[in-house]
């Protein structure tokens, strides 16, 4: 929280000097005052802000506190973000100047610089040229918030796989990630309508990987278990937990409220009428064909829960050769799937594509590959599959931008 105190520090003032190159020389001192003044006391009650939604959000279980922050961090994000593009266009100049007297003083020989200052005319056209590329990410952030995180998605991947009993052939599985489900509070007819989606594509099975909740079973009452028990498929649905399911992001009175809290969160999958898979598996019969479905616990990079138990749950289906796991975070693919086990297809949520990203073409790019190298989409090692799915719903920043909520169909083929 301190880094981003100063982080949002040195920004101001950045855009500030950004701001005054701007002003017309014939600006009255006393409009110049209460600019400053103004931007100033801004920042201030920002910080305070921020840091009072930050203690509030790891201390209450009040849901309107918790999501009033998620509009609070959405702010900052439509404020800051295009500060940060107009600030790299103020400083074009002074990197340039810095460059240029760094050339001279110690690679030329010539330690006089001729040019000891940055003309103003181009400063103030660099710092307009900054204003007006400022506002693409103002408006689609303030786009993602009130269209984009309702925007539902359906992906169709055909996946072929030789060794799959044929009785499979023509499989439709659809796969959801991510609801958080209190993050819709208020919400209910979008939620209801990603389900109506999700239905209209009569799955065969229905899985879900993960992150019912943000950290509460409170989230799911006031009618959620009704309007999520709506969705339907033909033979099943199943589900995993996500690191969210745990509890871990709230100051507990006891390890009994947690615990209470967490048995909840179980038991509300089987009112919603999925079949949690915790660290366990079933056989799935199909004519003469049988496959398997695991599914473990939470495993991620630290500091995330790792309590996946691979053998354990595949224990009862290790003689069958076709795999399917959920597993809600995708690190455990690359860390304790692929190359170890004979899992043919991986299915994992938990990224979102941090809510953010571009396309291009058809690949999509967002700044979660910076922490995640596999973050959305499909991916292919040898034999073995993973899909990552970008999640229904969202946390932190109350939006999406240029990564749209998904619903994930698939259709086996032998």
């Amino acid at each position: 929280m301190l880094i981003l105190i100063v982080i949002i520090i040195i920004l101001d003032i950045y855009t500030f000097k950004g701001i005054k190159v701007l002003l017309p020389k014939s600006v009255r001192k006393w409009l110049k005052y209460t600019i400053y003044y103004t931007f100033w006391s801004v920042t201030v009650f920002m910080i305070l802000l921020l840091l009072t939604g930050y203690f509030l959000r790891s201390s209450t279980r009040n849901g309107n506190i918790f999501i009033s922050y998620f509009y609070l961090f959405g702010a900052f994000m439509i404020i800051y973000i295009p500060k940060i593009v107009f600030v790299i266009f103020h400083l074009v100049e002074d990197i340039l100047f810095c460059f240029k007297w760094f050339y001279k003083k110690f690679l030329s020989g010539n330690n006089i610089l001729s040019n000891s200052g940055t003309p103003v005319s181009r400063s103030k056209f660099l710092s307009q040229v900054g204003i007006v590329l400022a506002v693409i990410p103002f408006v689609s952030l303030i786009g993602g918030i009130v269209k984009g995180r309702f925007n539902f998605k359906v992906e169709h991947l055909k996946l072929h796989f030789p060794d799959l009993p044929k009785s499979f052939n023509g499989l439709k599985i659809v796969q959801i990630s991510d609801l958080h489900i209190g993050s819709f509070k208020g919400l209910e007819s979008q939620v209801e309508e990603a389900i109506s989606l999700i239905n209209a594509q009569e799955a065969d099975y229905l899985l879900f990987t993960g992150d019912l909740v943000n950290n509460f079973y409170d989230e799911l009452e006031g009618g959620w278990i009704n309007i999520l028990s709506k969705m339907t498929a033909k033979l099943g649905k199943f589900s995993i937990l996500g690191n969210h399911d745990y509890g871990n992001y709230y100051d507990w009175d006891s390890k009994k409220d947690k615990f209470d809290n967490f048995k909840k969160i179980i038991d509300a999958h089987a009112k919603i009428g999925f079949q949690l898979l915790k660290n366990d598996s079933v056989k799935i019969c199909r004519g003469d064909g049988t496959i398997a479905l695991i599914g473990v616990e939470n495993w991620g990079r630290r500091p995330f829960p790792q309590l996946a138990d691979y053998e354990k749950a595949s224990k009862n289906v290790a003689g069958i050769p076709f795999k399917i796991l959920m597993s809600h975070d995708p690190t455990h693919w690359d860390a304790k799937i692929l190359g170890k086990t004979d899992v043919r297809l991986t299915l994992s949520g938990h990224t979102h594509g941090m809510q953010l990203g571009i396309k291009l073409g058809n690949r999509r790019y967002s700044p979660a590959s910076f922490r995640y190298p596999r973050w959305g989409g499909l991916y292919r090692e040898g034999r073995q599959y993973l899909y990552v799915n970008r999640g229904l719903g969202f946390i932190g920043y109350p939006g999406r931008v240029g990564m749209p909520p998904e619903i994930t169909v698939f259709e086996f083929s032998v």
